[in-house]
């Protein structure tokens, strides 16, 4: 029996508090190597260029939804096109069992690529936190839908506090309005519905112009076509986060090219 999005997530959660007993124990290491890090590059301001568009590539190999998105799978080499096509910086998947990501594949990248990089995973824990910026993101990802407000604060303002940038994911007007009581200076509007797996561009077309004008607002999931590029650029949006489409079309550099030329 195929489980539903929301049970899905609570097994994603599930799977989350696993992984975290084993780096439970060096918390004080972990808590330690992150305070030394002082090489971040401009996630927020290399983005938010208010009337020019600007992409975020996301590799990722796959999804629960979607499956394997590419068989032949480097992610050097895919962040590689991506910042050759132009885009401003990158989300890379890091969760290993739901998405075939891994940690490293962020380390990597970072030694090959000069683009920011967003660490795309399931945060709940500040030990996820030290472990990001160890890793050496520049951005967290923070999803309203799987936090409670004071968890959601708590990681927030450890991530800044550590000088990560934190992308805060709304898929509603509810956590639109959880997101602006936090003080999110980005905010991500995944079009992607949690409950149905249904993607409409009608979220963003909903929930941008809640989004203040001085935050970067970034739209996600269902970015196809030239055409969604220019509707969501309509809505005032001028920010996206692009993954399937760009995976598997065999030509990420071309495609993104096409999207910022739109």
């Amino acid at each position: 029996m195929n489980k539903s999005p929301s049970d899905r997530l609570a097994e994603i959660l599930a799977q989350k508090e696993v992984e975290l007993q084993r780096l439970t124990p060096h918390e004080s290491a972990l808590r330690s190597l992150a305070l030394r890090r002082n090489d971040f590059r401009p996630f927020r301001n290399t983005l938010f260029q208010p009337g020019s568009t600007t992409i975020i590539a996301e590799v990722k190999k796959a999804s629960p939804s979607a499956g394997v998105l590419m068989e032949n799978f480097n992610p050097v080499d895919q962040a590689r096109e991506y910042e050759r096509g132009g885009a401003s910086a990158l989300s890379i998947l890091t969760d290993e069992r739901f998405f075939q990501g891994h940690l490293n594949y962020l380390k990597d990248v970072r030694q090959q690529v000069e683009l920011p990089i967003l660490r795309k995973d399931f945060i709940i824990s500040e030990l996820q936190v030290y472990e990001t910026v160890i890793a050496g993101a520049d951005a967290i990802l923070l999803i309203v839908a799987a936090l409670e407000d004071e968890q959601m604060r708590r990681l927030f303002e450890l991530s800044k506090t550590f000088q990560l940038d934190v992308l805060v994911e709304v898929h509603d007007m509810a956590e639109m309005d959880r997101a602006l009581d936090l003080g999110a200076d980005i905010i991500g509007i995944n079009n992607r519905n949690l409950k149905t797996f249904e993607v409409d561009l009608g979220t963003t077309e909903a929930l941008a112009p809640e989004i203040p004008n001085d935050c970067l607002g970034i739209t996600e999931s269902g970015i196809r076509r030239v055409e969604d590029v220019r509707f969501c650029r309509e809505q005032g949006i001028d920010c996206f986060l692009i993954g399937e489409t760009l995976m598997r079309s065999g030509q990420p550099a071309e495609v993104l090219r096409e999207f910022l030329a739109g």
